[in-house]
């Protein structure tokens, strides 16, 4: 048994791993390796500059399914999922409704969305929030920008303005989710938080705030009022980017 045999035996069944037919007939080698190369080459001399969304995706696949052609999935996923931020934000189970997405696939790609938002926390994390705003819409951004469903989060900070804790305090539908201003209070009490960012997504897609966003976060400063607790802005994430309250007036 020859070594080519070998391996192909020790290849693991199921999509992760499914096989493509298709070779060079010149060279004896699946058509896709050369490509690899190449793509490989262009990310090394340019650092990425110049590389379409589905070929910054492929080379992450590359390692994950070392024996398949991989740009039709990485364009399969960028057309189920719209953009890479898309991608990576997507539920396990919908990512492994795509073609060629098993378990292994879609877990790495949860991870490294995991990472992005730990990477994106840590920058935050590190000092006053009032002095990294940008990095606080795109903490905010990762977060929730393509939830399905409506989540309203709190970010609880110290005296110096440091991120005390960032917590989930309702979650619903598409188009509303439960919050209870005295929950907030209280959470704020057993935190010691000397203020707080609310932070809530539009799946619609449109950040805009509306009516019942406003009224809400005006009943949220007046609980707070009387326990000397500021709420410095609310932040409303959706497809279409991040609104700030505040910048718009509204506070």
């Amino acid at each position: 048994m020859t070594d080519k045999a070998v391996r192909d035996m020790a290849l693991p069944l199921g999509d992760d791993a499914a096989m493509t037919e298709n070779s060079d007939k010149r060279s004896g080698e699946p058509h896709y390796h050369g490509h690899r190369q190449r793509l490989r080459e262009r990310f090394s001399s340019t650092n990425g500059a110049g590389l379409a969304d589905y070929e910054s995706l492929e080379l992450i696949l590359f390692a994950l399914l070392p024996r398949r052609d991989v740009k039709p999935i990485a364009k399969a996923l960028l057309l189920r999922f719209e953009s890479l931020s898309g991608v990576f934000a997507a539920p396990l189970h919908d990512l492994k409704s795509v073609k060629g997405v098993g378990e292994t696939v879609a877990v790495s790609i949860k991870a490294i969305h995991d990472l992005n938002l730990r990477c994106a926390k840590e920058a935050i994390s590190q000092r006053p929030v009032l002095n990294a705003w940008s990095a606080v819409q795109d903490y905010v951004r990762l977060n929730l920008q393509h939830s399905a469903h409506e989540q309203f989060r709190v970010l609880f900070l110290d005296r110096k303005l440091g991120l005390i804790a960032d917590e989930e305090m309702g979650r619903g539908t598409v188009d509303h989710a439960p919050v209870y201003p005295r929950e907030i209070a209280k959470r704020v009490l057993e935190l010691s938080a000397c203020s707080i960012i609310l932070v809530h997504n539009h799946p619609s897609g449109d950040p805009t705030p509306s009516r019942a966003d406003i009224s809400m976060t005006r009943e949220i400063i007046d609980v707070l009022e009387p326990l000397d607790v500021s709420v410095h802005d609310h932040l409303i994430a959706a497809k279409q980017g991040v609104a700030s309250m505040r910048s718009l007036g509204l506070i």
